[in-house]
């Protein structure tokens, strides 16, 4: 729940932010699924309709994870273009895998292509 007459502007740009909305109403209607789970940390997919792909990099703990996301085991090509969906900054070309550091009870979101 949220009061809305109450709400702070992070938490506005937080339940607006346009790029995950869309990611929620993609025309594909996929739903995403947990491609690998390991201990406190989860990597969800979800494939879109423009061809590109959802990825959830969550950290269950109650401290800081460092996930890897191995580009093989998601089923993506080798190399891929990043976004990250929170902060709407593209993150360039990786390849193979990325490693993110995620905050306790966080999720990293990014759109790869």
């Amino acid at each position: 729940g949220n009061d809305l007459t109450q709400m702070k502007p992070a938490t506005l740009e937080l339940l607006t932010n346009p790029e995950v909305i869309a990611i929620d109403q993609d025309a594909a209607g996929v739903q995403g699924h947990c491609a690998k789970q390991t201990g406190p940390t989860a990597i969800w997919t979800k494939a879109l309709a423009d061809g590109s792909t959802a990825v959830g990099l969550f950290n269950y703990d109650a401290h800081p994870m460092t996930i890897t996301a191995n580009f093989k085991e998601l089923g993506l090509p080798e190399s891929v273009q990043v976004r990250d969906l929170w902060q709407r900054k593209d993150l360039g070309t990786f390849h193979d895998s990325f490693t993110f550091n995620v905050p306790k009870h966080g999720v990293i979101l990014l759109k790869v292509k």
